[in-house]
């Protein structure tokens, strides 16, 4: 892309700071405007009034921030503008040693980068709008279970404890509370099954990823979500850094040396779900148990043979998907 002018935008929940960069890096323009449509509406008719300004010749950076880019990228989408989310960090850390910060001055730095960097843009397109249905539900459903949680675990753990009378007082007071949770669990696993069944490639991508020994429809849905249905992340190695199970080497030298490890960097949800994964395919007889205790065995760290389990996940389902065919439990390699 030949690209003419780099607009970074700094996003909170109810401002944005604007910041124009020309293609020699200069910056030309900065304001500050209200989080809404009406304020980006204008903010934009402003950067597009700028000499030489084209828009289809230039791209808007911003950051990941959730729920708060939604208007942004709506209007900036409605009209075909060129958009580039980026990770914070990865922002963060290509300035260098920085001292002091704002919100107009990270809008500044945020046009930098996508100036400097321009050689690694990434147009991003919305997903489809299934797929924020079944990423809105996703995050529902996670925050349930954490609550349901939250009131149950403390109930059981306690029961050995304290007088019967007392406990069952509190199992009582709470059993609204958990019937409600399990209640809305359900309704939303509806609604999940609702939204697959309509649609074929959704259907299609479940039926690959759930035939695959261990992974279940909650899994599958917050892989779909993660790669935005494997348009975004297609390969099992970068599934499984942004899922955080990839293991990294860390040494300098001969006197500088750590211990190779996974990095917290990582799509958090989706690791715990995919070692809940593995924990399951180790319990059912086959070549993942087979492979698993075979490995103990051997004296290797349970958790390592976990995260090698892990691994092997990841590599099926990008590989079912891949192929499009279900997982064959009973292939047997022909040698050549």
């Amino acid at each position: 892309m030949n690209i003419k002018h780099f607009i970074g935008v700094d996003i909170s929940k109810s401002t944005l700071d604007w910041a124009v960069c020309t293609a020699e890096g200069g910056i030309i323009y900065q304001s500050q405007s209200a989080n809404s449509e009406e304020d980006i509406k204008a903010t934009i008719k402003i950067i597009k009034a700028l000499p030489n300004f084209e828009y289809l010749k230039s791209v808007c950076c911003m950051e990941h921030t959730g729920i708060y880019n939604a208007h942004l990228l709506s209007y900036l989408n409605k009209f075909h503008f060129p958009i580039w989310l980026e990770n914070s960090l990865q922002i963060k850390r290509s300035g260098g040693v920085q001292r002091g910060k704002n919100d107009a001055i990270d809008a500044v730095r945020i046009a930098q980068y996508a100036f400097r960097f321009k050689d690694r843009i990434r147009v991003w397109q919305p997903p489809r709008q299934v797929i924020q249905q079944l990423a809105a539900l996703s995050a529902v459903r996670h925050r349930l279970l954490i609550v349901r949680q939250q009131l149950q675990q403390p109930l059981n753990e306690q029961e050995s404890f304290i007088e019967s009378s007392l406990q069952k007082q509190l199992c009582k007071t709470c059993q609204a509370s958990l019937k409600a949770i399990n209640t809305d669990l359900e309704k939303i696993e509806k609604q999940v099954k609702e939204i697959r069944d309509k649609d074929d490639r959704l259907k299609e991508l479940f039926e690959f990823i759930t035939s695959v020994p261990g992974i279940g429809v909650v899994t599958a849905s917050e892989v779909i979500v993660a790669t935005n249905e494997f348009n975004n992340i297609a390969e099992p190695k970068k599934l499984a850094c942004h899922a955080g199970v990839a293991p990294f080497e860390h040494q300098s030298g001969t006197s500088v040396r750590g211990k190779t490890s996974v990095n917290h960097h990582a799509r958090k949800r989706l690791k715990s779900l995919f070692h809940l994964a593995a924990m399951s395919a180790v319990r059912v007889k086959g070549e993942i148990q087979d492979y698993y205790l075979r490995k103990v065995a051997e004296g290797k760290n349970k958790m390592l043979v976990l995260n090698a389990v892990r691994n092997k996940l990841i590599h099926r389902v990008c590989a079912v998907v891949h192929k499009k065919e279900k997982y064959d439990k009973n292939y047997v390699l022909t040698l050549v």
